[in-house]
């Protein structure tokens, strides 16, 4: 038996290094290093420095508006294209034999409906698809990539999902008749998967693609915005417009990261400013500078920085550098911030990176720190991968070493594992009267009963999810309505973790806190069960045209004056101080009587009451309601959740979304247009057009007065929640004017007006009751 096993473990150990050393040779080449070469350019194919890429994209070819084929006539566009075609790939591999190349098909040139029509028809498709493939096989072509930036329909996504579910059939058929290696596939997309009216078809994406390029890039540009921007912002703490953003989005989609390729801008665009004094990021413009269309090439603009002498700034918020010449503002990425990226896409664990496009570049310089970036972060990946080898081939060693005895000791494990089963077990059901004992009221709920009660969690039942993991509705069999939260094997915590947060949550007792009535911990689940909130969140109703007819004047005030109680409640009257850390619309629930109750403790943080502040590494939270300390340094404290009740009192007064842009010229954010409109008096302006807006001026007015106090840049000039409390119950106490909101893109110097004087009035017809524990 001895002998049997030792010979198990000798072929184990072969196998481990036989894997090993394959898996880190595979590593070393899996990273993609691609680039767009366009044939517009004038740019020659033999001086593109293919030693820097491991993939190369011919951009672009084109197809017949009638026979749907990739063709070539016969007049001298077409020759020279087909010159291009049959040379692209043998010159581009003298200087790099490894090089795969492939063709990109389309571009923002394309016809729409001529594109639209093709997806639309099957047999067009299929015209299509055999075409293609017909065309990268005879020039040498080892992909296929299809770049359709114009669709914009739901429609246009479903038949471009049965595109490239036809396209990998094709392929998979065309290569098992030749005898050759599949034809890679991608497509160019967007930043992000749901735009205004449509969403990739991310499940054809996963299912059919070999990756996709994310075009993170163009999120503002001189020809559609009046305003500067940063047109390939790696983040934005007030907008969605980022590349942060979109690649989580994808995420959240569902498509792996292996899929994704990072898109480079090797551009940037200037604007012709208002006011050159005006200069920073969101400054007023009146469009394109310096080129028709404001696009400049880096090599054009790095020229055109040594021509003026001008300074380049750096960005940090946004990983951008812009410069000033004259009334001339120009954004672009320099080989820092492309570094960055790099690092960002390793560190996101992305397949790589894609340039628009090389003819850009000034000397390579950009591609060469892109390259080297990525050079670097995989030389320390193979180092780490060196160590896990020698750990494991020690390990494998020992184990052999160890082999006989562990067959010797085999039954006494086996007895040692029953009772630690057993002692488990017993752990499980002392916690479980450890719970009891600490909150007598708190119910412990069998499987059998919660798994009847959601209809064996059943996808009809599911309400949601969080970083927790997903959250059922369920009815007890006393009738009893409840929502079980349920702990998604994803998630990180674990059983002392779970056991913390039912302690707390359990003893958070408050009419404006959702209640937990138990929990369940057999069969190695953990689950918190919950009240169940019927009229859902409060986002349902403010930012749906229909529902927000629900909420009158005296209701949102009902909400503010809950909510304030239960941020009081967990920053003075409970015995710890708690740091909610994502207070935000769709957290406010919301029982039959319309009375609010904060949710969500997943992201909570405990303070003993003389602590003022802690540092966190990990941001967590919500694009739109986190402060700038905790978004820059990590650092949160009770003015944190101050902050986010100013974003949320400014959208219950309003009814509006954080994410869009306001005012005239639709150059502000939210909370720069509430500023602005109570700056000069306009308070109705900003209202919810679904109030009665008859008596409701100077209501609102003081509310939105509050507001912009809590969403101030400094912690310190933020009230208590004691001193809103305050505000909000006296008619006649004094406030401070605010100053300008954090995330403003305004110079706080330019600010002159004086706040507007208002007559001292009620907040409501029944002035907001005192806030006391409970």
């Amino acid at each position: 038996m001895v002998f049997k096993f030792s010979s198990v473990l000798l072929v184990l150990l072969f196998f481990h290094f036989l894997v090993a050393f394959r898996l880190q040779a595979s590593e070393a080449q899996s990273w993609i290093k691609a680039a767009y070469w366009y044939s517009g350019s004038e740019f020659p194919i033999a001086d593109i420095n293919s030693s820097l890429f491991t993939h190369l994209i011919y951009a672009f070819a084109g197809f017949n508006s009638s026979s749907y084929e990739l063709s070539l006539s016969s007049d001298s566009e077409e020759q020279d294209q087909e010159q291009h075609y049959s040379t692209f790939s043998s010159t581009v591999k003298q200087k790099n034999p490894s090089i795969t190349t492939l063709i990109s098909i389309g571009g923002g040139n394309a016809d729409y409906s001529v594109f639209s029509t093709l997806v639309s028809n099957s047999s067009h498709r299929k015209t299509f698809i055999d075409s293609s493939i017909k065309i990268a096989r005879l020039y040498g072509f080892q992909g296929l990539d299809l770049c359709w930036v114009s669709a914009n329909t739901s429609s246009d996504m479903t038949n471009m999902g049965n595109l490239f579910q036809e396209w990998r059939a094709a392929v998979k058929s065309e290569a098992a008749n030749s005898s050759q290696a599949q034809l890679i596939l991608t497509a160019a997309v967007q930043y992000k998967p749901d735009l205004e009216s449509f969403s990739f078809p991310v499940e054809s994406i996963r299912n059919n693609l070999n990756w996709v390029h994310v075009m993170a890039y163009d999120y503002y540009g001189p020809q559609w915005t009046n305003f500067t921007g940063a047109h390939a912002a790696l983040y934005d703490p007030s907008s969605d417009a980022s590349t942060d953003y979109g690649i989580k989005a994808w995420l959240g989609k569902g498509l792996s990261a292996s899929k994704l390729v990072l898109g480079l801008p090797f551009y940037g665009y200037a604007w012709k400013l208002v006011n050159p004094r005006d200069n920073g990021i969101g400054a007023p413009a009146t469009g394109p500078a310096i080129t028709e269309d404001g696009s400049m090439s880096y090599k054009d603009i790095k020229g055109y920085i040594q021509r003026y002498g001008a300074d380049i700034i750096y960005n940090a918020t946004y990983v951008v550098k812009y410069c000033i010449i004259g009334s001339s503002w120009i954004g672009f990425d320099d080989a820092q911030v492309v570094k960055i990226k790099v690092s960002y896409a390793k560190e996101q664990s992305l397949l790589g990176y894609f340039v628009w496009q090389v003819s850009h570049d000034d000397n390579w310089v950009l591609s060469l720190a892109a390259a080297a970036t990525a050079q670097e972060r995989a030389s320390s990946g193979q180092k780490k991968r060196r160590l896990l080898i020698i750990i494991l081939t020690t390990a494998a060693s020992v184990i052999l070493i160890l082999g006989s005895v562990m067959c010797y000791f085999r039954m006494r494990m086996l007895k040692s594992k029953a009772k630690e089963s057993e002692s488990k077990a017993n752990y499980i059901a002392d916690t479980a009267g450890t719970f009891n004992s600490n909150v007598p009221n708190l119910q412990v709920f069998g499987i059998a009963v919660i798994e009847v009660a959601t209809e064996g969690f059943s996808i009809e039942n599911k309400l949601g999810e969080g970083g927790y993991g997903p959250v059922y509705k369920g009815v007890l069999p006393n009738g009893q309505e409840i929502a079980v939260k349920k702990l998604s094997k994803a998630s990180t915590q674990g059983f002392e973790e779970f056991k913390n947060e039912v302690m707390l949550t359990a003893k958070l007792q408050h009419v404006n806190l959702v209640r937990v009535l138990g929990f369940c911990i057999e069969h190695h689940e953990q689950m918190l069960i919950y009240d169940y909130m019927p009229k859902k969140s409060l986002d349902l109703y403010l930012f749906d045209p229909i529902r927000r007819y629900q909420l009158d004047w005296r209701k949102r005030v009902s909400i503010i004056e809950g909510v304030t109680q239960g941020l009081l409640y967990l920053q003075e009257y409970s015995r710890l101080t708690i740091i909610h850390r994502d207070l935000k619309a769709s957290n406010i629930l919301l029982d039959e009587e319309m009375r609010p109750k904060i949710s969500d403790f997943g992201m909570a943080r405990i303070f003993t009451k003389d602590e003022q502040e802690a540092n966190t590494s990990r941001i967590v939270g919500t694009y739109g309601y986190v402060p700038p300390e905790y978004v820059k340094n990590g650092l949160y404290s009770t003015k944190s959740d101050v902050y986010s009740f100013g974003v949320l009192l400014v959208q219950i007064i309003s009814g509006k979304k954080n994410a869009a842009s306001y005012g005239p010229n639709e150059d502000l954010n939210l909370l720069e247009y509430a500023y602005e409109l109570w700056k000069e008096g306009k308070g109705m302006e900003f209202m919810d057009p679904s109030l009665d807006d008859t008596h409701s001026l100077c209501k609102l007015m003081r509310c939105l007065q509050i507001a912009l106090l809590c969403v101030q840049e400094n912690a310190n000039d933020r009230p208590s929640m004691l001193e809103i409390s305050s505000m909000l119950q006296s008619e006649s106490a004094v406030m401070e004017k605010p100053k300008m909101p954090a995330f403003s893109k305004r110079n706080e110097d330019k600010e002159t007006n004086p706040a507007p004087r208002l007559e001292v009035c009620s907040i409501d017809d029944s002035t907001i009751s005192g806030v006391v524990g409970r």
